[in-house]
């Protein structure tokens, strides 16, 4: 076992964040030999408890639990930044012909190490991931991931229609490589998988309902797509697809709509949709960089409070313009101020942390397991610097409660905030 003494900061059940301006973190192995969190709390309650283990003294530093992106593609990473009318041009002009250069499995590789490098330098230690509809797209992912203990969940994206030449897939051989996708990663070591329809405008009837039928089949694997991001889209889904009530409702047609479910953005909704979301266990993904930046709308918090379903952050990469948490926290806060039902919801700096924290591991199904420093939890977590740029500094240093010291970094932070990354217990 070993220790560190710092800051802590960590979330109850009802999201309410824990601060301990003087604590004690206690990491060590479980009886798999997982390093996982032995304790956390304050330092004089516990020091006593753990005579001869080494402990880092990290004066001012805050540890906190590693961050999580609810939904990201690995390989848009170089789209971020792409200038377009909105998503559907988005896609057609940048994101297909970049995801076409995955079918060469040296450039997965590549991209897979700058990745990955990107979400550690800014404090994700697990991500949701939307990989290309070639194979060898997931393989490179999980094998990097799998070398760096990380905790990873992808999926091969499922489009076998109205999709480009070099994206497009064909529709019972997409099914068979899921299958042995599933059979390959899904829980080995750290990683899982995610069946990946693209959006339901890309995949034929016979595709999403193959989808369903490995859902069923394989219950504890993780379901992702798109759905009610651009009102467009909206129109596009509900001409291809007339049997059913909403876009939404698609998915629950073919059998995609239960826990471990995770849809991007959730934007253009009716309570029946969320209803739906509640019922069935399924969770938002909620992009607001993304969302912004296509000029897609608001994800309406107010609606998804009230009604009462599951949500989480996600940076969206490439339509997302930044991997840093800092920043999509900050776009959340502004996109709940916009609102739809009732613009003018003022999200707490806490509930923002938890969002990309331990709330984003519940959306998951994986609370208790990552997104917060609690005993047993495991050793995924970050040692932040409040002092990391001068601004920050004379902010943090004024702070006279918890929600503004969240805030300001929320506000201030970027990537320097982040001094350390540890992933299952290690510092990488």
């Amino acid at each position: 076992m070993y220790a560190f003494r710092a800051a802590l900061l960590s979330f109850a059940d009802d999201g309410t964040a824990r601060y301990e301006e003087d604590g004690l973190l206690v990491v060590g192995p479980d009886a798999s030999g997982a390093q996982v969190i032995r304790a956390a709390g304050a330092h004089a309650a516990l020091a006593a408890n753990y005579p001869g283990v080494h402990t880092t003294e990290l004066p001012g530093r805050i540890l906190a639990p590693g961050f999580i992106d609810l939904h990201v593609h690995f390989p848009q990473t170089d789209v971020i930044g792409s200038p377009a009318d909105g998503l559907l041009p988005w896609l057609e002009n940048y994101t297909f012909p970049h995801e076409s250069r995955f079918a060469d499995r040296d450039h997965a590789d590549g991209m897979a190490q700058v990745f990955l490098d990107e979400l550690l330098r800014n404090g994700v230690t697990t991500a949701l991931t939307f990989c290309t509809s070639h194979l060898h797209s997931v393989d490179a992912l999980m094998e990097a991931s799998e070398a760096r203990g990380l905790r990873m969940i992808a999926g091969k994206v499922l489009q076998d229609r109205h999709s480009p030449d070099g994206v497009r897939d064909e529709t019972e051989q997409s099914l068979r490589d899921t299958e042995e996708l599933i059979r390959r990663w899904h829980g080995r070591g750290r990683l899982g998988y995610a069946i990946t329809p693209r959006f339901a405008p890309s995949c034929s009837e016979a595709q999403l309902r193959g989808a369903g039928e490995l859902a069923a089949r394989h219950r504890d694997v993780w379901i992702q797509s798109h759905v009610a991001e651009n009102k467009d889209e909206v129109r596009w889904a509900r001409e291809l697809f007339p049997a059913s009530r909403s876009y939404l409702s698609i998915y629950q047609d073919f059998g995609l709509m239960r826990d471990r479910a995770i849809y991007a953005h959730c934007i253009h909704f009716d309570d029946e949709d969320r209803a739906l979301m509640r019922d069935t266990g399924a969770a938002a993904a909620v992009s607001p960089t993304s969302n912004l930046f296509l000029g897609s709308g608001f994800f309406d918090y107010e609606g998804a409070m009230r009604v009462g379903f599951r949500h989480g952050l996600a940076s969206d990469v490439g339509g997302g313009t930044s991997f840093c948490p800092f920043h999509t926290m900050l776009a959340a806060y502004f996109v709940a101020r916009e609102g739809q039902t009732k613009p003018g919801l003022s999200l707490s700096p806490q509930n923002l942390w938890w969002q990309h924290t331990a709330g984003a591991a519940e959306a998951l199904g994986l609370d208790g397991v990552v997104g917060n420093l609690r005993p047993g939890c495991e050793a995924d977590f970050v040692v932040l610097d409040p002092r990391a740029t001068p601004l920050l500094a004379r902010k943090t240093q004024h702070a006279r409660n918890l929600d503004e010291l969240l805030f300001s970094l929320i506000v201030l932070g970027d990537d320097r905030v982040v001094q350390r990354v540890y992933v299952d217990g290690v510092a990488v």
